[in-house]
């Protein structure tokens, strides 16, 4: 299993999946943060958008993820003010020139982002800026890792690591769930190479009876990662359970504001999120992001399901398994969903 969408962007786009021999099969992860964000955080930050004098800043790819009733993108059309930025200190520069207006910027990601969307409180602390606030929908990689380890038929034999979230947090923390229980973990690249060769020394370990950690991607990533990068996340953010979207609660998994950084929690000024049981539907996403199942299962898939009319979060994030299959395989993938 590889756990991160641009992995499986390029594994779907290269045709690195129908290159291996049989028996030996790659299955997609959690790897998109957009995917796996609680439909309730989303409508949480549609109803922000919609109150009198805030502006809601989020990145790009948020606008079209689903809440329950809508999406940003939708809200932006009633007339809520809804701004695409490019990094959250655009947000910050926001809210310092436009002291009258409530500033929110929707702050999600793995922890790759985590460190900048840090260093925004930071600033807005520094500069006193009251009228600054971000809604925190972080996730964290290892723990999502052991809980789908844990699940009844789990049947994935060694993982793919981001090499992204590497880069952030090294790969220490791997090691325990390596050892505890027994699977390979192959830090790895985004190219073609790279992922094929973290799948050769994955297989490498498998059968020479092995579970340890290896780092294929040690162009980008040290073992301790970035220290002053960890040294911001920790000062800002504290580790709390977080509910992942089409896998449920999983303790210890998600990252919200420290208490010395509280002013600045959105959920503290706009009232709290509150969390419901996840509706069934047609859509398939939960399943494909636990990787038990491939976006050409569902039935919907290239047909009710198109990233103009998307079902679900895996069709419209850019980093979705869905939207993947869809956008280099087209109609092959879907002829394959239908036989």
């Amino acid at each position: 299993m590889e756990v991160c969408g641009g992995q499986t962007h390029a594994i779907v786009r290269f045709g690195i999946d129908e290159l291996l021999p049989d028996g030996l099969s790659l299955v997609h992860g959690p790897g998109c943060p957009v995917c796996v964000t609680p439909v309730e955080y989303v409508d949480k930050a549609i109803e922000i958008a919609g109150r009198p004098g805030v502006v809601l800043c989020s990145f790009g790819d948020m606008l079209r993820v689903p809440g329950s009733a809508g999406d940003l993108l939708a809200a932006k059309s009633r007339g809520a003010d809804v701004r695409v930025v490019y990094s959250p200190a655009d947000a910050v520069a926001i809210a310092r020139a436009e002291p009258e207006r409530e500033v929110v910027f929707f702050a999600v990601g793995f922890e790759t982002t985590a460190p900048a969307n840090a260093m925004a409180a930071v600033l807005a602390r520094r500069e006193g800026l009251g009228n600054f606030s971000m809604l925190v929908s972080h996730v964290l990689v290892p723990p999502g890792m052991r809980a789908i380890l844990e699940a009844p038929g789990n049947r994935i034999d060694g993982f793919l690591a981001a090499g992204h979230v590497c880069t952030v947090m090294g790969f220490e923390e791997y090691e325990p769930i390596a050892a505890s229980y027994r699977v390979p973990v192959v830090v790895t690249g985004f190219e073609p190479v790279d992922i094929l060769e973290g799948v050769y020394w994955c297989v490498r370990q498998l059968e020479a009876g092995r579970a340890e950690v290896e780092n294929q991607y040690a162009r980008a990533v040290r073992r301790e990662g970035n220290r002053a990068a960890m040294a911001t996340m920790r000062e800002v953010f504290r580790v709390v359970p977080r509910r992942w979207r089409g896998i449920g609660d999983i303790a210890d998994s998600g990252l919200g504001l420290a208490e010395a950084y509280a002013g600045f929690d959105a959920e503290r000024r706009f009232g709290p999120v509150l969390l419901e049981a996840e509706a069934a539907g047609e859509c398939i996403s939960g399943a494909v992001l636990r990787g038990e199942r491939r976006p050409t299962d569902c039935p919907a898939f290239g047909t009710r399901c198109t990233p103009e009319h998307p079902l679900g979060v895996t069709m419209v994030s850019s980093e979705g398994a869905c939207a993947a299959y869809y956008r280099y395989r087209g109609a092959a993938a879907v002829a394959g969903g239908r036989r």
